[in-house]
């Protein structure tokens, strides 16, 4: 059968169709495909053979056969049928219904704004032809593939998938392979989306199907039945399909899904698309061209699937490699955070959001070029993916409560690449992909993590993946696995001197599949193992144990048969008991890993993620220098992130279900550990990172117990980003207890921050404002804070800030108005005359406050002395800072006299007080000292200078020896400072 001469014509004799059998038995192939035929054959009807062939017309084609009328008829065209109104109405229909269906994008699309569509911000990923031979060749053993360096050939575009072949043979079937991640279904959502916009008219009629659908119809359905019940305005389309010239399509995407079984023994040939069949026999036969030979087909599959398909009945073999190209991933990058919603912020983007995103965009080429790991990462479509979501987390959240978690985030991006896959559909077990990843994959991971290691050679590989194999359908699994997972979370090292290591694709990854693999109770001993297995044995027949020694005790009264069933129900007890130590474990390391000393001074793990993806500007680490330690303070938190309600939802979905009885019972274990470990007292970062934590965690009970044990919150020099402080106010938020002193020092806020954290503000006793920048108008949210009928502030310290005059209004009126400040430093916040005078004006409406520092703010002798004169007056005011600012010697003298007449008001000007060190000399220095890096230095020596003189002016003025002593003290102490400074070491 390889040539038309050897068919039957129309009119043939039935002696020549003999003779014709004879020479299709010696030309065919021998098989139970061509015995089947030749039956057909043998069993035909005398008068239909002698109109029409006794089997339609078969033609080569692709190395299948189709049928075609043996004698040439006059159907209409294409167009012809076209012109028929109603069919066209359909065909708009089905365009406009597939376009709507695949216009809707997941929820985890929808944080990029409305204006965000497939149409418009897709990126193809670089498809090549491939060939059976370059699928079915032998795998390699785990050994490095360096897919960045290899180059792509033979590439081909989407609108060339059905061209002739080198042959010069029309491609009817073609098959797009490629492994988890790399593109393929958006890559069909695309395609078919530029078919209902017209750019693919080559197809009249598309016609989409998912494999994984179709797989869950067990009864038997014919094609045309299967299509109007998918798409019932097609009707009055699907009695023309096989008897016109219409150029139709059909997608089969996911075709792993489905069983299919190519030889005639089991599959039977069927060319009636009414015949109702199996779905798999449907796909067979069109496959086959047996059934609608005319009709063009594209499989989506992954690789270990591709082999289930005979290479007779593919016209085309097509490898989806991802984004290969670098170019490609600044492109994605550039389309998804350049949208005009991407922001989050409602309106049009400002000019400051705008540069914001470019600033990302710029950042993460310049790291793509460095040949980073990211560059590797990004290799596949569905880690840029990825990427862009985790940067819109970082620094565009700005809701209270945010609404994502980063643990959610990674259990999002593992469901939209596995969510209802199973590993292999052929495996009797069904084992979902992503429980096989956490037990193998999660094993690596974790034991990474424990032993602080990221790159892992061949030797670990297979110790993780081989050591425990035991039968010939685990190989069979490991075999897929390796097909068309392993590359998805392990890539080759780029980094020099670890070329022939895997790591993680993302270092994230590793920390999330090894909390993963500790919460799904994977990591057990060999104990615990066999414990578990003979407790379940014994469970399921103890029941029936029951019944028969309960009816042997009738006819034999034997009193040990109690005992013994008694002792049987011991067993399952015991062990149940035994199994609930494993939450104490698990509580007991997240608690252990959460607060490890040696992390301590690390940065907060959401500027760890930041750099892992932005990377870190400034010179590069020669590679023979040594590497900082490995650093893992994300996998507590993950563990955490992976207990919360909404990802048990998402990770039940995958087949990794999380008892809602064993969530509650490591709750219960961490109030005894988590809690407890985080009264210690904990530095900013760290502290940061338990926050962080239980924002993850999800739980408002424990958050807020957790919450109340912390009485003060020191986050000095920890960068406030909007997602920070969102979580911040939304973790605080769970309670309503006071906070005895919340210290945001030198933390990066602006105004939004402010507003941000107004309701914890509400809240504090002491707060620390100090070093972040804070000009007018943040001067007008402090005023509303302190104007607010619930605000509890008691000392608020605005240090370092560029209040200036205009933001010396807005306090004032706070001040005025306030009754519950009892301390304001407004130290170095550049004042002036002005604004020093604006604050005495309504310094008098007061009645709270009992101390005021406006120290280092350019005042003069005038606008001091008023502020002393009024300070005198005041009825709770203790305490004046006036150091540093310009005060010449008269104005010294004029202060000198109103401290002697001072009314109970103390006024810290010089570090002398007459003949006298002043009690508050360590106070002043100490402050120069830390302000120091934010202060001019120049005008700092100025003033330490002019300390001095007075220093040893009064030292000469004094005769009593233990005075002198004091005032040679100070004196050392200012000198020091002073040398200091002068050689650059302060």
């Amino acid at each position: 059968m390889h040539c038309r001469r050897c068919l039957p014509q129309a009119g043939t004799s039935w002696k020549t169709l003999k003779r014709l059998e004879r020479k299709i038995q010696v030309d065919a192939v021998p098989g139970a495909g061509n015995s089947l035929i030749l039956k057909r054959i043998h069993h035909l009807d005398w008068t239909w053979c002698s109109l029409t062939p006794p089997l339609r017309g078969f033609v080569r084609h692709q190395g299948g056969y189709h049928g075609g009328p043996s004698q040439p008829t006059s159907p209409r065209p294409s167009q012809m049928a076209l012109k028929n109104v109603a069919t066209s109405e359909a065909i708009e229909k089905h365009k406009k219904y597939l376009a709507d269906w695949f216009r809707q994008q997941p929820n985890e699309e929808r944080q990029f704004g409305p204006s965000f569509s497939l149409d418009t911000t897709h990126v193809d990923p670089v498809i090549r032809e491939s060939s059976l031979e370059e699928i079915l060749k032998p795998s390699p053993e785990m050994t490095i593939q360096n897919q960045l360096q290899a180059p792509c050939t033979n590439i081909i575009g989407l609108q060339n998938l059905f061209d002739m072949d080198t042959c010069g043979r029309q491609v009817k079937n073609v098959v797009l392979y490629g492994t988890v991640g790399t593109g393929k279904s958006t890559l069909i959502k695309k395609m078919v989306m530029d078919w209902c916009h017209g750019r693919l008219p080559r197809f009249e009629l598309l016609v989409p199907f998912s494999c994984e659908d179709l797989s869950q119809n067990n009864a038997p359905i014919s094609l045309r039945r299967t299509i109007t019940k998918k798409y019932l305005h097609l009707r009055e389309v699907v009695p023309m399909l096989g008897s016109t010239n219409l150029k139709v399509l059909f997608i089969l995407n996911g075709l792993e899904r489905l069983n299919l079984d190519f030889r005639l023994a089991h599959t039977e040939l069927c060319c009636d698309p009414n015949e109702p069949v199996l779905p798999s026999a449907i796909v067979v036969n069109l496959m086959r061209k047996y059934m609608m030979p005319e009709a063009s087909i594209i499989v989506t599959t992954r690789p270990s699937a591709v082999r289930r398909l005979p290479s007779k009945f593919v016209g085309r073999y097509v490898e989806v490699c991802g984004f290969s190209n670098v170019n490609l991933q600044k492109l994605y990058f550039q389309m998804r955070l350049s949208q005009p919603d991407c922001s989050g912020a409602s309106g049009p983007a400002t000019a400051e959001e705008s540069s914001e995103r470019d600033n990302l965009v710029e950042m993460l080429s310049r790291n793509l070029e460095r040949h980073n790991q990211i560059a590797a990462a990004c290799f596949l479509p569905s880690y840029c993916w990825l990427v862009c979501t985790t940067l819109h987390f970082l620094y565009f959240t700005k809701t209270v409560p945010p609404a994502q978690t980063l643990t959610g985030i990674y259990t999002s991006f593992l469901r939209l690449n596995f969510s209802g896959e199973v590993l292999d559909s052929t495996d009797p077990s069904n084992i979902s992909m992503m429980k096989y990843v956490a037990k193998t994959v999660g094993k690596l991971a974790y034991k990474g993590v424990m032993s602080r290691q990221t790159s892992f050679s061949e030797e670990d590989l297979r110790h993780c993946f081989e050591v425990e194999m035991k039968e010939e359908s685990e190989l069979n699994l490991l075999n897929v696995f390796r097909s068309d997972v392993f590359r998805f979370f392990l890539t080759p090292c780029v980094q020099p001197g670890k070329e022939h290591t895997f790591v993680f694709t993302i270092p994230a990854m590793q920390e999330y599949l090894a909390a993963l693999y500790v919460i799904l109770g994977e990591k057990k001993t060999l104990t615990q193992r066999i414990g578990k297995e003979v407790s379940e044995v014994i469970g399921k027949v103890s029941e029936d144990v029951a019944v028969v020694l309960s009816i042997v005790s009738k006819f034999l009264p034997l009193r040990i048969l109690p005992l013994l069933f008694n002792l049987i129900k011991i067993f399952p007890r015991y062990f149940s008991r035994f199994s609930s130590k494993d939450r104490d474990t698990i509580a007991r390391t997240m608690a252990v890993e959460m607060f490890k000393e040696e992390d301590y001074f690390n940065d907060d793990v959401l500027d760890q993620i930041n750099s892992s993806i932005l990377g870190v500007e400034g010179p590069m680490r020669h590679p023979d220098e040594a590497s900082d330690d490995e650093v893992f303070e994300l996998f507590p938190i993950f563990m955490g992130g992976l207990l919360s309600r909404r990802n048990r939802a998402v990770l039940d979905q995958l087949g990794c279900p999380i008892k809602n009885l064993a969530v509650f019972e490591i709750a219960k274990a961490m109030k005894k550990t988590v809690i407890r470990n985080s009264r210690k007292g904990l530095p900013p970062s760290e502290l940061m990172d338990y926050l962080f934590f239980l924002h993850e965690f999800q739980n408002e009970r424990f958050t807020a117990e957790a919450i109340q044990s912390l009485r003060t919150i020191n986050l000095s020099s920890v960068k406030l980003t909007p997602l920070k402080c969102s979580v911040l106010a939304s973790v605080v938020g769970t309670t309503s207890h006071e906070v005895e002193e919340l210290n945001l020092a030198s933390c990066h806020l602006d105004v939004n921050s402010l507003r941000t954290l107004f309701p914890v503000f509400l809240r504090c006793k002491k707060l620390h404002l100090q070093l972040n920048s804070l000009g007018p108008e943040a001067c007008r949210e402090i005023r509303d804070l302190l104007l607010h009928e619930k605000c509890m502030v008691s000392t608020l310290r605005l240090a370092d800030n560029p209040v200036t005059e205009q933001g010396a209004h807005y306090l004032a009126e706070a001040i005025a108005g306030n009754s519950s400040l009892s301390h304001l430093s407004l130290l170095h916040t550049s004042l002036g005359n002005q604004g020093v005078e604006v604050i005495t004006r309504h310094l008098a409406q007061n009645k709270h406050l009992q101390e005021l520092d406006v120290a280092y703010n350019s005042m003069t002798d005038e606008a001091a002395l008023a502020l002393v004169e009024e300070a005198k007056r005041h009825a709770t005011l203790e305490k004046v800072h006036l150091y540093f600012n310009e005060i010449s010697e008269e104005g010294k003298q004029a202060l000198h006299e109103l401290r002697k007449d001072r009314d109970g008001v103390k006024v810290l000007v010089f570090l002398t007080v007459g003949a006298d060190v002043s009690d508050y000399w360590a106070i002043i220095l100490n402050v120069v000292q830390k302000n120091l890096p934010v202060w001019d230095r120049e005008r700092v020596q100025q003033h330490l200078g002019l300390l001095l003189k007075d220093l040893e002016s009064s030292r000469r003025q004094t005769a009593n020896p233990w005075k002198k002593a004091k005032f040679m003290r100070v004196e050392n102490e200012v000198k020091r400072m002073l040398g200091k400074i002068q050689q650059g070491a302060l």
